[in-house]
């Protein structure tokens, strides 16, 4: 590849200081410094034939493997780095097997099926299909919980509906957050620099350790390795997923099931030897900064082996009463509550049979949980604000072109190639807006959700964006949303369970997705593929699609 001051052009608005990188300038970040190159060509092939069949597959594949597997009790998350290593050889078999005729030569449609080597920016390009579009979509969570547990349906529109504006909303308000969660320096989003490593360990000249053995042969031997070993955990010999030694010595003790279970107690002393439950809520720990992994780990600690047992053995709420440890809702006598009988016709809350069930009880430590779900969104404004609140407000001036400082990388970007205007983002979230209030007025006895609820939870969303966000970009943890929002709705439009669902997920899950959109902007900026381009990958339309329809048609059977 080329370097940057090869092809150097006059920069449009900003100094010759600032605009371009120095030879000498370094990243910030030492683990950015270390491992993302300063260099560009933009020659390199980027949107080709093969990138979109590959892409799209690999999009579809991933979507709906990973829907199943969500229904899991430790759910098994298929990342993109499966994608991202699977297509390596067919890439190459592709580059080697189709032809390079040109057609339509001469016109502004020319293209050919086959332009050269398959290189790096194509193969970013596939694992951003994936990534975008490859997990589960969180908003067919509603139309399960519609037809599985309260045994109704819900029309093949709305669902597509539903579920095309959770996934693409917020890409909507995403640019607005560019200049503060892109393109500084110290928003460096660890696990893309797991991608960055990858991909340069497949494409770039291999080198040969001190004992003798390439990058290429020992990711080969670890893939083949694990795999091997995944079959005993996964497959044949599942009990090792969680190793609950304690409850073997005294298996008929409640105590002790109490304090050894690794499923459904405390697990003291448990350990698992299958990496999806290790890593199926909280991500890989080899991608998080080795701060934030210890943090998690004192609160962990602190959550299940303090609060909870004393929350329990104190008796506090009548706590013995229920399961130290469930996901599940239960009646004041400790049997398990049957809420859809507290469901009229009207999908409505009964309030005669509500008052012979009486209220809902939950387990200690899902009571515990839910209360430091709002502490946790509490103490992320506080922190963000406190740490980063100078910073934020230094990038929202240089936004609007002053005291504007970039890292090296987002120079080159932007020396290079052209941005993403602000209103391609702002007219998705208008036409989606549109969409919105369109289902929550033509579809309202099956969504539930007035127009102002889907507004109030964009609102909550677009405020909480830049906060989560920092968090994610430095730490790769992310508090979610979703118990703020149950709350709101609950309060504000009770009694409606599909409405509190379905606010849930918007407010929830556009905020994810728009981090993740930021996320693959920014591995974008370390593999210099134009904005432009990362803005077209987002595939998230085509898993709506897939899954919209044939959980739709799952309603009839």
């Amino acid at each position: 590849m080329r370097d940057i001051r090869e092809t150097r052009s006059e920069p449009e608005s900003m100094s010759e200081a600032d605009y371009y990188a120095d030879d000498d300038e370094t990243s910030v970040v030492p683990q950015v410094e270390l491992t993302v190159p300063k260099t560009d060509d933009p020659a390199e092939p980027t949107v080709t034939f093969r990138m979109w069949v590959l892409g799209i597959t690999a999009c579809v594949l991933l979507s709906i493997l990973n829907q199943f597997f969500w229904y899991r009790t430790n759910p098994l998350t298929i990342s993109s780095v499966s994608a991202q290593i699977a297509v390596v050889p067919i890439g190459h078999l592709m580059a080697r097997v189709l032809p390079t005729r040109r057609f339509f030569q001469g016109t502004r449609w020319s293209f050919t099926m086959n332009p050269g080597p398959f290189s790096t920016k194509e193969h970013v390009l596939i694992t951003v299909f994936a990534n975008s579009g490859g997990g589960s979509v969180y908003a067919s969570h509603i139309l399960s919980a519609v037809k599985l547990f309260y045994k109704r349906k819900l029309d093949f529109l709305p669902a597509l509906l539903v579920m095309i504006t959770t996934q693409v909303l917020g890409f909507g308000w995403a640019g607005l957050y560019r200049k503060h969660l892109v393109e500084p320096g110290e928003m460096w989003w660890p696990s893309n620099l797991v991608q960055v490593s990858l991909f340069r360990a497949l494409h770039e000249k291999e080198k040969k350790s001190r004992w003798g053995i390439s990058r290429n042969k020992f990711f080969v031997i670890t893939l083949i390795t694990s795999f091997s070993y995944y079959l005993l955990p996964g497959y044949l010999f599942t009990v090792l997923t969680t190793i609950s030694w304690l409850c073997w010595t005294s298996p008929n003790s409640i105590l002790v099931n109490q304090l050894g279970s690794g499923s459904n107690g405390l697990g003291l002393g448990a350990f698992g030897l299958d990496w999806s439950t290790i890593a199926s809520y909280l991500g890989s720990p080899l991608a998080s900064p080795f701060f934030a992994s210890a943090n998690i780990a004192v609160g962990f600690f602190l959550v299940m082996y303090v609060i909870t047992p004393l929350c329990y053995y104190l008796d506090i709420f009548d706590a013995k009463t229920y399961p130290i440890y469930s996901g599940k809702l239960f009646v004041s006598n400790g049997q398990e509550y049957n809420v859809s009988s507290i469901i009229n016709a009207d999908f409505r809350l009964d309030h005669k049979a509500y008052a012979e069930r009486g209220p809902v009880h939950m387990s200690t430590f899902f009571a515990v949980t839910y209360g430091l779900g709002f502490a946790t969104l509490t103490a992320s404004i506080v922190h963000v604000l406190l740490f980063n609140g100078k910073d934020l407000w230094t990038q929202t001036r240089g936004a609007f072109g002053r005291n504007k400082k970039m890292d090296i990388h987002t120079k080159i970007m932007k020396r290079n190639y052209k941005e993403v205007p602000l209103w391609w983002f702002l007219s998705i979230f208008a036409v989606n807006s549109l969409v919105i209030v369109f289902i929550c007025i033509y579809y309202e006895t099956q969504i539930q959700l007035p127009w102002w609820g889907a507004f109030l939870a964009c609102s909550i969303a677009i405020f909480f964006t830049p906060l989560v966000g920092v968090i994610m970009a430095t730490t790769n943890q992310a508090p979610g949303l979703n118990i703020i929002t149950e709350y709101v709705i609950g309060y504000a439009y009770p009694e409606r369970p599909v409405a509190n669902i379905c606010f849930k997920t918007y407010g929830y899950i556009s905020m994810f997705q728009s981090l993740t959109f930021l996320s693959d902007l920014k591995l974008g900026t370390y593999m210099k593929i134009p904005p432009r381009t990362m803005f077209m990958a987002q595939a998230s339309l085509i898993t709506s699609f897939l899954l919209a329809k044939n959980v739709a048609m799952d309603q009839n059977i």
